[in-house]
């Protein structure tokens, strides 16, 4: 076997293609659409080295336009989750030992193949399966997928170079970083095909063998990923896929010894519900399971009297209602000075009467449609109660459709209490609440902003007075993983803010970064003695 201290290539972010009118990448986009609507698919689980079927065929439709089916996934039972874990187990010995730079060459493939050859293909497949515009897909699908993983590439070989910085005289030591003992759970959102993408390979690029659970809604370009993962050289068995109900995928993950970890991006209850589970049944596994979830936000955009109300403005319209708001980063509560409001309300105002709302095929449309019509319903709840509180007003928005697609119109909520439900409770939809405080009660809004809500995920301080930046920044250093000045709390960039919170937000781990990656491996410290002892007599024992 060739042996030699490898560099890998230096990571860059992958450059963000524009889709104006004219470019080639537009009309490209445009077909790959196209030929996603015309084609109805049947798409399988991926166990070990089989493409696997089954009897029961669930539909897949775009949220814009429910009433179009773009083919059925194959929905499997607790049977198949059984499969793909025997899968990774048979699979774990040939890849743990597999040189890590022949894994960073399957993923750094990978990279090339979702930038290059299947980068439309994956593109329309958000677009459709998941309604993101086409700015949105392409800074998700093909760009934060490629930034994970070049980057991760990168932070492994660094993982890998860290060694003790003392071999003292007689002696050398070394530390490797071995896979987990066991199997790997990924359980990915609907939200992002990058975080869908990211949670499994991540893990796997560590050495580590992976079952992973999609979100039904992201079964669509989870299928597409997949393909990717195959021609780029990824193993039989490494990465398993499979569609089975939660409590299914529970009912056999978390009762197997050889469960090693589980890699989590979703709700705070089902991550409280999934880590509880875990604790019951600690004594029937081989070792202490990796937990790494990120759980969601509340999170929020700090307005000081300072303010420059257009970038406050445009922090709020982006941060809130891009993706309509289903991004766990997306501002969902504001706190607007007295003396902003009146003129932040006009300008809002303006900006959310010129957003064009429907499918994503139409790339003049800015907003699209919640994810399905659970979300639907969940989220018009909540804008219904407000119209008719009286802690509460809809002064902007609040209209919504399911008769073609899920489409909620951007809504703006004032809340005339600082603990009212919108303010607090995690609402993954188009939906902004703000509260307008004196512009007196800087101190006392700091307080309100950080006691408000159980999550710690994003938030920023939009303030030209830099002794307020510099207070807010330090008061609420605990109420923010991600933590942006003078910027919307949405957007952050792999290799340059590595993403995750605290309290009820998850376990911080920042994925897109080497403290990501380190969870999935176990080190070993070895030392070697060239010239050992061979008298258990210490000097201090001989007589004088």
């Amino acid at each position: 076997m060739l042996k030699g201290f490898f560099n890998v290539p230096t990571p860059t972010n992958e450059p963000v293609y524009s889709y104006a009118p004219g470019s080639k990448e537009r009309s490209l986009l445009k077909e790959a659409i196209a030929a996603a609507r015309a084609t109805e698919i049947d798409v399988p689980m991926y166990i070990g080295s089989e493409e696997v079927t089954t009897s029961k065929k669930v539909k897949l439709t775009p949220p814009h336009d429910h009433k179009h089916v773009l083919g059925y996934y194959n929905q499997g039972t607790k049977a198949h989750v059984k499969d793909a874990i025997d899968a990774a187990l048979a699979a774990k010995s040939a890849w743990e030992n597999l040189p890590w730079e022949q894994r960073a060459a399957i993923f750094l493939k990978a990279a090339e193949l979702i930038s290059s050859k299947y980068r439309y293909k994956l593109n329309a497949a958000t677009m459709l399966g998941q309604s993101k515009n086409a700015y949105q897909a392409e800074i998700d699908s093909a760009c934060e997928i490629a930034d994970f993983l070049r980057f991760n590439v990168k932070y492994m070989s660094e993982i890998y170079q860290q060694q003790p910085p003392i071999s003292p005289k007689n002696v050398w030591n070394r530390v490797e970083q071995r896979p987990l003992e066991g199997f790997v759970f990924a359980l990915t959102p609907f939200n992002f095909t990058a975080i869908a993408g990211n949670l499994p390979t991540s893990a796997a690029m560590m050495g580590n063998v992976v079952v992973w659970k999609p979100s039904n809604a992201q079964i669509y370009s989870a299928n597409v990923l997949m393909q990717i993962f195959k021609e780029a050289g990824v193993p039989d068995g490494v990465i398993n896929l499979v569609y089975v109900s939660g409590p299914d995928a529970g009912d056999v993950i978390f009762k197997h010894p050889d469960f090693a970890g589980i890699h989590f991006t979703g709700s705070t209850g089902v991550f409280q519900d999934i880590w509880k589970t875990i604790g019951e049944n600690i004594h029937l596994y081989k070792t202490y399971p990796r937990i790494v979830g990120e759980t969601g936000g509340k999170d929020f955009i700090l307005a000081h009297p300072s303010a420059d109300i257009e970038v406050l403005n445009t922090a709020l319209v982006r941060g809130a209602f891009e993706y309509q708001g289903q991004k766990c980063s997306a501002a969902s509560r504001a706190y607007v000075p007295k003396s902003l409001w009146k003129e932040l309300k006009k300008m809002m105002e303006r900006d959310i009467k010129s957003f064009r709302i429907g499918g994503t095929e139409d790339f003049s449309n800015f907003i699209n449609a919640v994810i399905d019509e659970k979300a639907f319903d969940k989220i018009t709840k909540y804008i219904d109660r407000a119209k008719e509180s009286k802690d509460a007003e809809v002064v902007i928005g609040g209209d919504y459709d399911k008769s073609k697609g899920y489409f909620i119109n951007p809504t703006v909520i004032v809340a005339k209490k600082g603990d009212y439900e919108t303010l607090s409770e995690e609402l993954f939809g188009p939906v902004l609440t703000i509260y307008v405080y004196d512009d007196k009660k800087w101190e006392d809004t700091l307080k309100l902003v950080d006691t408000t809500s159980i999550y710690a995920l994003t938030g920023s301080i939009i303030a030209q007075d830099r002794y307020a930046v510099e207070e807010a920044t330090h008061y609420l250093r605990n109420a923010a993983g991600n933590f942006y000045i003078n910027d919307k709390c949405t957007g952050a960039v792999v290799g340059q803010q590595p993403f995750g919170g605290a309290r009820g937000s998850g376990t911080n781990d920042k994925a897109g970064s080497m403290i990501n990656l380190l969870r999935w491996v176990s080190p070993r410290t070895i030392k070697e003695t060239f010239n050992p002892d061979t008298d258990y007599r210490y000097p201090f024992l001989l007589e004088d």
